[in-house]
C-alpha cells in the first residue's frame, strides 16, 4: 500500500474513475432484442460454455437445492433475511399517501405505487453472492412489487449455482433464469419469449453488465452502475491494527480492482497495518485477488487530524465508511458523503454485507456525492394527485394564467381562462 500524507495525494485519488472500454455490449443486445431467446442461447453458449435447453430453472430444480441445502446455511440466510426485511419494512413506513388542501379548495395528494416488475441479476462467477439476492429481493418485496425476476448465470454445471437457487425458494420465488453477463440484462430490458421485460433492473455485475445497465437505462429504470467496491477506514490510535488490515482485505478480495483505503492520524498504526496486511495475505485463500488490490489501489493516507481524515471522506464520498476511533460521536456530525456508515469498532462493514439488515448495494466511486444505497424508495413510484373545486380555480387559476402568459404559452392560459369563465 502506498502511504502517503493528505498534502502529497493526487487530484486523481478523488476524481470519477472512469471504467475501461467494453467492446461488444451494443451488439449483443442488438441481437437479443431483433433473436430474443435465440440469441441469448447462443451468447450463453459462448461466453459460459453452456448449452440451454430452457432459460427458466425448473420448479423441481429449486425445490431439491432448498432439500440439499446445509441447515447451517439455511439458517444464515433465514436471519439475514428476517434483518433485512425488517429495516426494509421501517424504511417503508416513511412513504405514506396523503391528501392535504392547501388552501381551500385545493387537494394536493401523494400516492405510493409500487413497480408491477423487477428483474434482479445475482452474479454467479467468482462467488455465489446469496446475499445479493436478499439484499435486492426482499425489498422489494416490501415494498409490493408482484413479479420478481432473477436472473443468474449458469456457471454451476450448466445451471444457477444451488446456493442462490435454495436462497430463492426461501423468499417464494420461482422465476429463476440461468442466463447471465449482457444477454441477460438485454432480455429483462427488452423481453424475449421466455422472459418477459421488466420495469427495473436491479443487482450488481462485472464490466460488461455495468455497461449494458448502462445501455438500457432509459428503456427501464436502473438502479446503480456499480464500479469495484472501496472501504475507507478512519481510525486513530485506539484502532486494532489486526482488525483495520482484515477489514481493508475483506474488501480487497472482492476484485483486482477494490480499493481499500486508511485514513489515520497515528504513525504507529500506518507503519503498523501493512505489516497485519502481509501476514493475513499469507493464509488468506483470496490473497491473489487481495493482494493484487492493496498494492495496485491501497492507500494509507497520514492526516494531521480526525476532522482532516473526515475532510478526505467527505471529498472521496466512498462506497463504505468505517470508523474506528476513540470517540466515534465526535467525527459522525463532520461526515456527510459514504454510502454507508459502519461506527465503532466492532461494526465491521462485513457485518453490512450479510446480516446486520442496513443493504449492502451501495453507491460507488463518488456517486455517494448524490444518492444512497438501495432501498424500498427504489421500488416505488411518488405520484401526486391534484383535486381542484369551484373555489379553489378562482384562487389558483389566475396564478397559472399569468404565468403561462408571462412564458409565451397561449394554449396553457387558454386551458384556465376557458374553465374561469365556467367559474367567475
Amino acid at each position: 500500500m502506498r502511504i502517503v500524507h493528505a498534502g502529497e495525494l493526487p487530484a486523481s485519488f478523488f476524481e470519477y474513475r472512469e471504467a475501461a472500454p467494453v467492446e461488444g455490449v451494443r451488439e449483443i443486445m442488438d441481437q437479443v432484442r431483433r433473436r430474443g431467446d435465440a440469441a441469448v442461447v447462443e451468447y450463453t453458449a459462448r461466453f459460459d460454455g453452456v448449452e440451454l435447453s430452457g432459460l427458466r430453472v425448473p420448479l423441481e430444480d429449486i425445490h431439491a437445492a432448498r432439500d440439499n441445502l446445509s441447515l447451517q446455511t439455511a439458517h444464515a440466510i433465514r436471519m439475514a433475511g428476517e434483518n433485512i426485511r425488517r429495516f426494509a419494512e421501517m424504511q417503508m413506513r416513511q412513504f405514506g399517501e396523503i391528501e392535504v388542501e392547501l388552501q381551500p379548495g385545493v387537494f394536493t395528494g401523494q400516492k405510493v405505487v409500487p413497480l408491477d416488475r423487477v428483474g434482479v441479476y445475482v452474479p454467479g462467477g467468482r462467488f455465489p453472492l446469496i446475499s445479493t439476492l436478499l439484499m435486492t429481493a426482499i425489498p422489494a418485496q416490501v415494498a409490493g412489487v408482484k413479479e420478481i425476476a432473477i436472473c443468474s448465470p449458469p456457471t454451476h454445471q450448466g445451471s444457477v449455482h444451488p446456493a442462490i437457487l435454495a436462497a430463492a425458494e426461501m423468499l417464494g420465488l420461482n422465476e429463476v433464469y440461468r442466463v447471465g453477463g449482457v444477454q441477460a440484462i438485454a432480455a429483462l430490458a427488452c423481453g424475449t419469449q421466455s422472459i418477459p421485460r421488466v420495469d427495473k433492473i436491479v443487482g450488481p455485475g462485472n464490466a460488461h453488465v455495468a455497461r449494458a445497465k448502462r445501455e438500457v437505462f432509459g428503456e427501464v429504470g436502473i438502479d446503480l452502475v456499480a464500479g469495484p467496491t472501496e472501504v475507507m477506514i478512519i481510525a486513530d490510535e485506539s484502532a486494532n491494527p489486526r482488525w483495520v488490515a482484515a477489514d481493508l482485505l475483506a474488501q480487497a478480495e472482492h476484485d483486482p480492482e477494490a480499493q481499500p483505503v486508511l485514513v489515520t492520524p497515528s504513525e504507529a498504526l500506518a507503519e503498523a497495518v501493512p505489516a497485519e496486511i502481509q501476514a493475513q495475505l499469507a493464509t488468506l485463500p483470496t490473497a491473489e485477488i487481495a493482494r493484487e488490490a492493496v498494492e495496485r489501489n491501497g492507500w494509507i493516507i497520514r492526516v494531521d487530524s480526525l476532522e482532516a481524515a473526515a475532510e478526505i471522506a467527505n471529498r472521496k464520498a466512498p462506497e463504505h465508511l468505517q470508523l474506528q476511533v476513540a470517540q466515534p460521536e465526535a467525527v459522525v456530525p463532520l461526515l456527510r458523503h459514504y454510502g454507508s456508515l459502519f461506527i465503532g469498532e466492532l461494526s465491521a462493514e462485513v457485518l453490512g454485507d450479510y446480516s446486520a439488515g442496513i443493504n449492502h448495494t451501495l453507491p460507488t466511486n463518488g456517486v455517494a456525492r448524490y444518492r444512497g444505497g438501495l432501498s424500498v424508495q427504489d421500488f416505488i413510484k411518488l405520484q401526486t394527485t391534484l383535486r381542484v373545486t369551484e373555489r379553489g380555480i378562482r384562487d389558483i387559476g389566475p396564478v397559472a394564467g399569468a404565468l403561462a402568459k408571462a412564458e409565451g404559452l397561449e394554449g396553457h392560459y387558454r386551458s384556465v381562462a376557458l374553465r374561469m369563465e365556467k367559474n367567475p
